[in-house]
């Protein structure tokens, strides 16, 4: 696979977190608690700006679900390996509303995340 990008998105940001799949994966499945190593990308849904990318490193995170935003932590469980999922998360469930201290604080957020292992 190779780094996806995010088109701008229209219309008011969804005050929900949206799960869309954009390729099923066929592999061991993620679940809520355990531990996963992902490649993401992430942009601001209103400008379109990245903030973050695991591509742009040139390396996958590992880390244990429980540990992460709570739109990761609602929206990865379930995916499967070689799966890759667009996650649209309200800032109630990624750093908090505007003035939280965190500078995504308030906003929402776009993360295409690629499962490369689940356990």
């Amino acid at each position: 696979m190779s780094k996806p990008t995010i088109d701008p998105q229209s219309g008011p940001a969804p005050s929900q977190l949206v799960i869309e799949d954009i390729t099923v994966g066929d592999g061991a499945e993620a679940v809520a608690g355990g531990m996963v190593e992902v490649h993401y990308v992430g942009v601001d849904y209103e400008s379109g700006q990245e903030f973050d990318s695991s591509w742009d490193r040139g390396q996958t995170i590992e880390f244990p679900l429980s540990g992460l935003i709570q739109g990761w932590q609602e929206g990865i469980p379930g995916m499967k390996v070689n799966g890759r999922r667009k996650l649209t998360i309200p800032p109630e469930l990624a750093y908090g509303p505007a003035g939280a201290g965190n500078p995504l604080a308030g906003r929402t957020l776009v993360f295409i995340i690629d499962l490369v292992d689940a356990r």
